[in-house]
């Protein structure tokens, strides 16, 4: 039915009504960003791990802070699934759960933002404070006609947003800011928004905060950062060390917004340290899954190039001399970017040892072709059927056959629905679905 209405009612009527819906769920719940720091989190990739980093951090800072992500929802240290199977809830739901935080007493709510939500106006009625650039390439691109600009521009709406209204917390004027990847092409862009204040962070240019040796660990990753104070008359270049109780050399870049916000909060590096180490698992962003096998697997949230390109660089890294890696994998239905599926079936191809090519979330599309998109390329790459490339629709049993090929120090990644609580079929039918739940199920039958 939805589909029906949306061929036959003009777009300017879609636009209204989800407007109309945004401005009566903030009403209807009082406003509730109007009570919190909001900090809105927007990006091609890395939205959720930055999220999660911000939030231990101010945790670890004594303060109580809420998050709304694609993968997890906290109300302080309680945490929930998200189980809406899109990264910013309806309107109302959004605006409910805000209203949650303040009444158990968050000063701090983090708003994973995107461009689908904007378009969509799923921002519209949260008034924002702090507005971080993560990263952008092409992704979600039919979502936006096609048009890379487009996705480009929709993101800009969260920064705009900053200079739509004034705060006041506490008797004070709460400052708007702007953070922004600087290794990133498109980061001046987002820069270039209205903001009381304006931090840069990088790993390979120059930035207000850089990410340097960077060491990373079967535990972890080590690194230090150079920083330029943000306070007080100190001018000289600061340099500390931090560690992440996740993998990934790529998590330098999340957390250097949590560092910043942080040092902005006034929180002590000691207890930024604190925040970013005890923070050892994200749902299903480079999660362990550990049931006494003798390799590793991981559960993360890769679907795109570079998160792709990212997880398979760490388990190249990080596996023993010998060792393989085996990776399952695949891509969305429903007008997602098909372009995808063969620059990731190469990749696949190249940079793993085995390749298993399983369903994702197929909608209406003919999930034989999304598959075929993908074995299609990897074949390219070198792989052979039947050796060590194998397409298995059923994702269940995809998990099963990258499992049953672990061995003693090999690694096994199983991407592209992370913590997702649903897998979505032909006709928009949900299935209950978490890629840990049957990962450690299947493990428990070797």
């Amino acid at each position: 039915m939805k589909n029906i209405l949306k061929k036959i009612v003009p777009r300017a009527i879609f636009t209204i009504y989800h407007w109309m819906l945004a401005v009566c769920a903030s009403w209807r719940y009082g406003y509730p960003s109007r009570k919190m720091i909001v900090i809105g989190v927007t990006g091609t990739k890395g939205k959720t791990s930055t999220i999660n980093f911000i939030w231990s951090c101010l945790q670890a800072g004594g303060f109580k802070t809420g998050i709304i992500s694609t993968a997890n929802i906290r109300i302080g240290d309680t945490e929930s699934m998200n189980e809406y199977h899109m990264t910013m809830p309806g309107r109302f739901a959004i605006q409910k759960l805000m209203s949650e935080m303040v009444k158990a007493g968050c000063k701090y709510c983090i708003v994973e933002t995107t461009s689908e939500g904007i378009n969509q106006y799923r921002h519209v009625g949260i008034d924002y404070d702090i507005a971080v650039f993560t990263n952008l390439s092409p992704e979600h691109l039919p979502s936006h006609a096609g048009s890379f600009e487009n996705y480009k521009a929709a993101k800009l709406k969260m920064f705009r947003a900053l200079e739509s209204h004034e705060k006041t917390l506490g008797g004070k004027i709460v400052e708007k800011v702007i953070i922004a990847n600087k290794d990133n092409e498109h980061a001046d862009y987002y820069l270039a928004a209205i903001a009381d204040r304006k931090v840069t962070f990088a790993i390979d240019n120059s930035a207000d905060f850089i990410g340097c040796n960077i060491l990373e660990t079967d535990v972890g990753v080590n690194f230090e950062v150079m920083s330029h104070p943000l306070t007080g008359a100190q001018t000289e270049i600061q340099k500390a060390a931090f560690g992440l109780g996740i993998l990934g050399r790529f998590n330098v870049y999340n957390a250097l917004p949590a560092i910043v916000i942080a040092r902005l909060a006034g929180i002590g590096d000691e207890q930024i340290r604190n925040g970013l180490s005890s923070l050892a698992k994200i749902p299903g962003r480079m999660e362990k899954i550990e049931a006494g096998q003798n390799f590793t697997v991981i559960v993360d949230y890769a679907h795109e190039k570079q998160s792709m390109t990212g997880v398979l660089m760490t388990a190249n890294n990080l596996k023993p001399i010998g060792a393989k890696t085996i990776v399952l994998l695949g891509a969305e239905g429903g007008g997602r970017d098909k372009s995808k599926r063969p620059i990731m079936g190469e990749l696949a191809g190249e940079m793993a040892d085995y390749v298993i090519v399983s369903n994702v979330d197929p909608y209406d599309d003919d999930p034989k072709e999304i598959l075929e998109d993908i074995a299609v390329a990897a074949e390219g790459a070198g792989k052979i059927r039947g050796e060590n490339l194998f397409v298995i629709e059923d994702r269940r049993e995809g998990i099963r056959k990258a499992l049953s090929l672990g061995k003693a120090g090999d690694i096994v990644l199983i991407t592209g629905k992370g913590a997702e609580q649903s897998m979505v079929m032909a006709d928009g039918k949900k299935i209950p679905w978490d890629d840990r739940t049957v990962v450690r199920e299947e493990l428990a039958m070797l």
